[in-house]
């Protein structure tokens, strides 16, 4: 991070899983297609020097291994995610809350996790309307001032990245 008033939030949706018939969603794991393009992410974050300091992740199943695709693929590897199980059902707004927790000396933070909450989130803070925020997709935001004050619109997108381009 070049500007210390400048952070930068990285809002992922977990990669495609599959279904488990008659198991908890939360098990859900990922497909083979959900690797490769969790890994894909990863190369995209690390290529374009988005690397967070710190992540906080779903504890679903699937989530836990998006994250564990993209960290492999992280110069490092030195970031550990924090699991909470409150961001399984988390709205747009209970995330905010629970970014506004984050430390001050946090530069860059990172969440893993699900829809419609990611995208709504991605949006209420940048303004920003993508056509849809399918699965493996990313949205950087950066903004100044503390992780505490930040509100909806005090972002702007600095970048974006999906799968299929």
């Amino acid at each position: 991070m070049t500007d210390p008033q400048t952070r930068r939030l990285i809002v992922m949706r977990h990669a495609k899983a599959g279904d488990l018939p008659g198991g908890p969603d939360t098990e859900r794991a990922l497909t083979p297609r959900g690797m490769a393009d969790a890994t894909r992410a990863g190369q995209w974050l690390a290529g374009q020097g988005y690397v967070p300091d710190a992540v906080i992740c779903s504890s679903a199943r699937r989530t836990r291994q998006t994250w564990r695709q993209v960290s492999a693929e992280l110069p490092g590897h030195g970031v550990r995610a924090t699991e909470t199980e409150a961001l399984y059902e988390a709205t747009a707004g209970d995330l905010l809350e629970f970014v506004r927790d984050t430390a001050d000396e946090t530069g860059s933070l990172m969440y893993v996790g699900h829809n419609p909450a990611a995208g709504n989130f991605a949006a209420a803070l940048a303004g920003w309307r993508p056509p849809g925020f399918p699965t493996s997709a990313i949205a950087v935001i950066g903004f100044s001032g503390p992780w505490s004050g930040l509100n909806p619109g005090d972002g702007s997108l600095i970048a974006s990245w999906t799968p299929r381009g």
